[in-house]
């Protein structure tokens, strides 16, 4: 069986590598990208399981890059957990609104995250 395929969009180092050895721990091949277009231009050119965003990037925000995921054909069925610092409700309803499947806010639980990815993958292989 092969690895699902997870981008991590983050912009913060540290929070990068934590959330790369906590899915490369659990069995998942990652591949990272630090900005909204580095995102978007790595998923122009591969295909991915799952993309873990944060919203708060140098160029475009995860919001956008959330948007342009969802008119693409290729990336509209790719499920999309948001990973945020931003803690209000209508930055919540935003992320819902512009695409995203879930959204949790840092800090996070590592086994939050694994579940969430988990429960993703699952409804999309599944076709829900």
């Amino acid at each position: 069986m092969r690895k699902k395929k997870v981008l991590i969009v983050e912009d913060e180092e540290s929070l990068l590598k934590l959330e790369t050895i906590l899915l490369t721990v659990k069995g998942f091949e990652v591949i990272s990208a630090f900005t909204g277009e580095m995102a978007v231009a790595k998923i122009g050119v591969e295909s991915f399981d799952l993309v873990l965003l944060d919203i708060m990037l140098p160029d475009m925000d995860g919001f956008e890059v959330c948007r342009q995921l969802r008119q693409d054909p290729r990336t509209a069925k790719v499920p999309i957990i948001m990973l945020t610092g931003k803690k209000l409700q209508e930055d919540r309803e935003k992320g819902i609104l512009c695409g995203a499947d879930s959204y949790l806010v840092k800090p996070f639980k590592s086994a939050m995250i694994i579940d969430e990815i988990n429960l993703l993958l699952t409804r999309c292989d599944s076709g829900e």
